[in-house]
């Protein structure tokens, strides 16, 4: 097994506490209600919603993907820190055992916040996974980001 890792970083106007409230801790409610296309559900299927956790996501209509599972590995509401792995479904591609997640927001100096994220993808055997199958990937959680951004721009007292 091979692991492969990626950094990204994101700014925000949204303050940590704000963005971590929303993006983290109520995204399986606030996601499918503002990005309806990219997640249509999100349902608890093991546990209570803290660590060991197990949620089904349902993509939305006319996506590639049907569905993943993902693990709650940790969460920190303190420091603003959340990691979990998508354990099965088809964002394995069938070449990875699985792909770890750590999301951390920190405070910036302009009194938003810049969100922290390191992916893991940890690959079957001496499988390889390519740049644009990564690429897509951050696409993806930036532009879930954003939209949650907006959201919170919009409603400013939503959270």
């Amino acid at each position: 097994m091979g692991v492969i890792s990626y950094d990204m970083e994101i700014t925000s106007s949204i303050p940590p506490a704000k963005m971590f409230k929303a993006f983290v801790l109520d995204a399986d409610n606030l996601i499918p209600k503002i990005l309806p296309q990219a997640i249509k559900s999100v349902e608890i299927i093991q546990g209570d919603g803290g660590v060991g956790t197990i949620k089904l996501v349902t993509f939305g209509e006319g996506n590639q993907m049907k569905s993943v599972k993902h693990q709650v590995d940790g969460i920190d509401k303190e420091n603003f820190v959340y990691s979990y792995s998508i354990i099965e479904g088809d964002a394995l591609m069938g070449v990875l055992e699985k792909i770890s997640y750590e999301t951390k927001i920190e405070a910036s100096s302009d009194g938003g916040s810049i969100c922290k994220s390191n992916s893991k993808y940890h690959t079957i055997g001496d499988a390889q996974i390519t740049e644009d199958q990564i690429k897509s990937g951050k696409e993806k959680a930036s532009a879930m980001f954003k939209a949650v951004e907006a959201y919170l721009l919009a409603n400013p007292d939503a959270y």
